[in-house]
């Protein structure tokens, strides 16, 4: 029974009719004490979590919903909530004194951000003994990493919610074994072992598979495996499934060539990059630290030699290939989101394209600035183009007032990549999407474009997209062998 009663009981009905398939998907999960749902970004998760929460409430199952979000995304839900429903909800936030007056609240809606819910970890844990709590984690990859402290504060309160559901449109954000975590948030271990680094021998991307037929045949079924193994309680569709029907997704490589002083600095760290990781002729294991930071350096350098070097002042090869695109755009009286992995790089593509209308959302802007910047993308008719980090501005956000999306630069993040396209290939969208990949000629550019295609492949199979036939049908493991080439041969202008 409910801990709390309400004088007047808010209204609990929703102001706007589902889909077919979130309505079936709200079915699927609304009696169970846990669930996932895995459902592709771009199909309207929040629709559903915002219809589960209502079920709970309107049957008692619990007296309470917290919804946990990224904290750039607060303001996000918020008008989500307005718009979806008669409930508003009340904000744990940093300030504690008004966390306090919120917990001792008779609210049935709470809102907060992962940050929160670690600093008040104490709080919310004796706030558990006194109500019967539903929560629902929207990005829920946040707490990927068992060893981190967020996803340990939510291990330890897990069991403590009534009702449990995660939400992500790509739960496996750059390796099959970041699945392990959010599952055992929601059972504690019944579905995916108790031992993590156990899963993550079993579900390693690593770069020797290659050459190591029967560690591949092990993560191949490892992987067949996975989705069964969740699907009792988790819910997952796709674009490609046919839900919903949206316009075309078009991607394109761009080729870029080296500007020389560009690749003079490419050539002299690279050659540092070889002697310094390479070991016997076999580069370290991709996920190590020192890995990845060397290679960072080269992402950098390909993307703009300025990133590492101040004294730089000539035009980077990139710089003309995305000139060229967004001139189309522009001409084409359309809308743009640029992306770049580098902060550095937003402020100077800013002023690259300041004639054409810019505004920029990045990790160093304070949530009020960001939040100006967005609403005048989407709003202004001269601001035409948004140049973004992933990081700032990849989850949550519908920008539909875009169909193209250019990316200067990646990552090796799978979770950046596809959740940063998506912002405009999503529900609302009427015109065909254009996803544009400027690659640097014979760079590190040249081998992310492979590992990416593998990570997406390898989640594909884990989430039960394509079938084991499909993924042996197009599936590469020689990402492994083209970091060693990256590495030991030299680019070519």
């Amino acid at each position: 029974m409910p801990k709390i009663v309400l004088r007047k009981e808010p209204r609990l009905d929703c102001k706007y009719q589902a889909y077919a398939y979130q309505t079936n998907a709200v079915a699927a999960l609304r009696d169970l004490e846990f669930g996932a749902v895995f459902h592709e970004q771009g199909l309207g998760k929040t629709k559903i979590a915002i219809d589960l929460m209502l079920y709970w409430l309107h049957q008692r199952l619990v007296d309470t919903v917290l919804f946990v979000v990224k904290k750039g995304l607060i303001r996000n839900w918020e008008r989500e909530l307005q718009a979806h429903t008669y409930l508003r909800p009340k904000l744990l936030t940093q300030d504690r004194r008004n966390n306090y007056l919120v917990l001792n609240s008779p609210s049935r809606l709470i809102l907060t951000h992962y940050e929160v819910v670690v600093s008040e970890h104490a709080r919310l844990a004796l706030f558990l003994r006194t109500r019967d709590v539903g929560v629902i984690l929207d990005e829920a990859t946040k707490i990927k990493n068992p060893s981190s402290t967020t996803a340990k504060a939510f291990f330890d309160l897990a069991p403590r919610f009534k009702r449990r559901v995660i939400m992500t449109g790509t739960p496996i954000a750059n390796r099959p074994y970041d699945l392990w975590a959010q599952v055992w948030f929601l059972d504690q271990g019944v579905s995916l072992g108790t031992s993590f680094p156990d899963f993550k021998r079993a579900a390693n991307l690593s770069n020797d598979l290659a050459s190591n037929s029967q560690r591949r045949n092990s993560f191949e079924e490892t992987l067949a495996a996975l989705h069964s193994r969740i699907a009792r309680f988790a819910v997952r569709e796709t674009k490609a499934g046919g839900v919903i029907q949206l316009p075309e997704k078009v991607v394109e490589a761009v080729p870029a060539e080296w500007e020389p002083e560009q690749l003079r600095l490419y050539e002299k760290v690279r050659k540092q990059t070889w002697a310094e990781i390479v070991h016997n002729g076999v580069p370290l294991r991709d996920d190590s630290d020192e890995l990845v930071k060397r290679l960072t350096r080269l992402l950098q350098i390909a993307s703009n030699p300025y990133l590492v070097d101040e004294s730089y002042n000539a035009e980077p090869g990139k710089l003309a290939p995305t000139e060229r695109i967004v001139k189309q755009i522009m001409d084409a009286k359309e809308k743009c989101i640029l992306w770049t992995g580098f902060v550095d790089n937003v402020e100077w593509l800013a002023k690259k394209f300041r004639s054409f209308g810019t505004v920029r959302i990045h990790g160093r802007m304070k949530q009020d600035d960001r939040e100006t910047s967005l609403q005048q993308f989407l709003h202004k008719p001269d601001a035409n183009i948004l140049i973004a980090t992933p990081g700032s501005a990849k989850e949550g956000l519908t920008l539909t007032v875009a169909n193209h999306v250019l990316f200067y630069d990646r990552s090796f993040s799978l979770d950046d990549y596809l959740q940063a396209q998506d912002r405009i290939h999503r529900i609302s969208q009427k015109k065909v999407c254009h996803v544009y990949n400027v690659i640097m000629h014979n760079s590190i550019d040249e081998w992310i474009d492979y590992l990416l295609d593998a990570k997406h492949l390898a989640a594909q199979l884990a989430q039960g997209d394509i079938s084991e036939e499909q993924y042996a049908s197009r599936m590469s493991y020689d990402y492994g062998e083209i970091v060693h080439d990256i590495l030991s041969s030299g680019a070519e202008a």
